[in-house]
């Protein structure tokens, strides 16, 4: 087994990069963080390069505004500051907000800054360790000279990916990262993989990347709480009319039911599930009922059809939000599936469970050994 050739170099960066969109690296940052910190460490933290999305609803549907926004870049790095305790000197800017603007700038000229420059400038942090979380992917910020193997270059740092399983393609992305970034591929986090699967990803998997020079430093089961979306943040997503308990918004959504069989198929299809949104139409009565008696944390009804009272009067006793869409339940559907999994760590909850989560299923000892601190 090869360790890669990273071993004993006395690097101060660590940069967290991803071999797509929505990989779990924030969450990996605060438990890799938390350990080392634990370790008696001293780490700062930098974002170089952060994406403005796209919105969620499809183009006919009014656009939301796009994400992130300056308050929310902020507000992102005060996240890691809260949730790792370090002060503002151990905090970096972002060098580039990529979005159409940017990019349209410097296809034409208008913007002929070095990056490279400023991406030195900005990480001249203090601490023995600078994390730094990479962009969606490999390539995001190539334009710039801001790629994850550019940037790791320029300031010769160590390259920790994570991974989320995917059965057919997970090894095909991990080796080819391993052909772009060479020896400054520290290793892996294989992230979100279903509990029925960790066993035979360890078995087979894990074996085979080390045999290749990609050590694994953890094997991260699937996570309902860190894939969960807030009742507030679909509300905002699907520009819904709350029709009650406007008071729960922040309940925690971990899964989509969608009722559109018979109230007793129905019924034992929900009890299945858990922390549910159940998309119905508002003519549903009977599905209505049944969601509400089951773990269910809002109810979405489609159609703008305003609900029977009974049907309210029970989601307020039981304290379920009720959400009415102007949209068919395909689209509402597909609205919410996306959402699953993309939505920023922000709830005190999901951040003390990503911290557990990736710190206790990561071999930090091993990975302070390549990094060459402590």
């Amino acid at each position: 087994m090869t360790e890669g050739k990273c071993v004993g170099m006395d690097m101060k960066y660590l940069l967290v990069a991803s071999t797509e969109a929505c990989s779990g690296k924030s969450a990996a940052i605060l438990g890799v963080a938390a350990r080392l910190q634990e370790k008696g460490i001293e780490i700062a933290y930098a974002q170089p390069v952060v994406t403005r999305s796209t919105p969620d609803r499809v183009a006919a549907e009014p656009l939301i505004a796009a994400q992130p926004s300056a308050t929310t870049i902020a507000s992102d790095i005060q996240l890691m500051a809260e949730a790792l305790a370090l002060p503002t000197d151990r905090l970096g800017q972002p060098v580039l907000v990529l979005d159409a603007a940017s990019t349209i700038d410097r296809l034409n000229g208008t913007d002929v800054r070095n990056y490279a420059q400023l991406l030195q400038e900005n990480v001249r942090l203090p601490g023995q360790l600078v994390i730094l979380e990479g962009g969606a992917n490999l390539h995001e910020g190539s334009l710039f000279g801001l790629s994850t193997a550019q940037v790791a270059a320029d300031l010769d740092a160590g390259v920790l990916l994570v991974n989320r399983y995917h059965p057919l393609s997970s090894i095909d992305l991990l080796l080819s990262a391993q052909q772009q970034l060479g020896s400054r591929l520290l290793g892996c986090i294989i992230n979100d993989v279903p509990r029925d699967r960790v066993e035979a990803v360890q078995d087979t998997l894990v074996p085979f990347l080390e045999g290749a020079g990609i050590p694994v430093f953890g094997v991260v089961h699937r996570n309902g709480l860190l894939r969960s979306v807030t009742v507030k943040q679909l509300v905002e997503k699907l520009d819904a009319e709350i029709l009650c308990r406007p008071d729960k918004l922040d309940l925690m959504v971990e899964s989509l039911s969608i009722g559109a069989m018979n109230v007793n198929s129905a019924l034992e299809y929900f009890r299945r599930g858990n922390n549910m949104a159940v998309v119905t139409g508002g003519d549903r009565a009977d599905i209505q009922l049944a969601a509400l008696e089951t773990s269910t944390q809002c109810l979405i009804l489609t159609g703008r059809l305003a609900p029977q009272t009974f049907i309210v009067c029970r989601a307020e006793d039981l304290e379920i939000p009720i959400l009415s869409v102007d949209l068919d339940t395909l689209t509402t559907v597909e609205i919410i599936d996306r959402a699953f999994g993309q939505v920023r760590l922000q709830e005190t909850i999901k951040i003390n469970c990503a911290r557990e989560l990736f710190g206790n299923h990561c071999e930090i000892d091993r990975l302070i050994s390549l990094l060459g601190v402590g």
